[in-house]
């Protein structure tokens, strides 16, 4: 699905992104004391980047890299016998609006870590 985008990373830059997102999720996991969604079989992640405005030229490529990274990891497995699940929030290349995402991906979409 993202083969035009493995090209432009090279296999130590992938290693590291699957490396911080695994690390990221079991580390909450070991963590949480609240886990809403237990009985799931997946865990929520949420990413927020600025899919439009300025700062879309950059962050475009991030959230297409962690799409990559959690395909990569979901088929091999997933986390803790569970799938990621992404939930992706355009944060507009505004920070106020940036808030107001992560505060839905937190409280109404309650995903388990948010990257961005």
């Amino acid at each position: 699905m993202f083969r035009f985008l493995s090209l432009r990373l090279n296999g130590v830059a992938k290693l590291w992104m699957m490396g911080i997102l695994v690390v990221s999720l079991l580390a909450l996991a070991a963590c949480s004391s609240s886990q809403p969604a237990a009985d799931s079989d997946t865990i929520k992640i949420g990413v927020l980047h600025s899919l439009s405005g300025t700062m879309s030229i950059s962050e475009t490529a991030v959230k297409d890299a962690t799409e990559l990274a959690v395909s990569e990891i979901n088929a091999n497995g997933g986390v803790l016998g569970k799938q990621l699940e992404v939930i992706v929030e355009d944060g507009a290349s505004d920070w106020p609006n940036f808030a107001e995402k992560a505060k839905k991906l937190l409280q109404e979409d309650e995903v388990a870590v948010v990257f961005g």
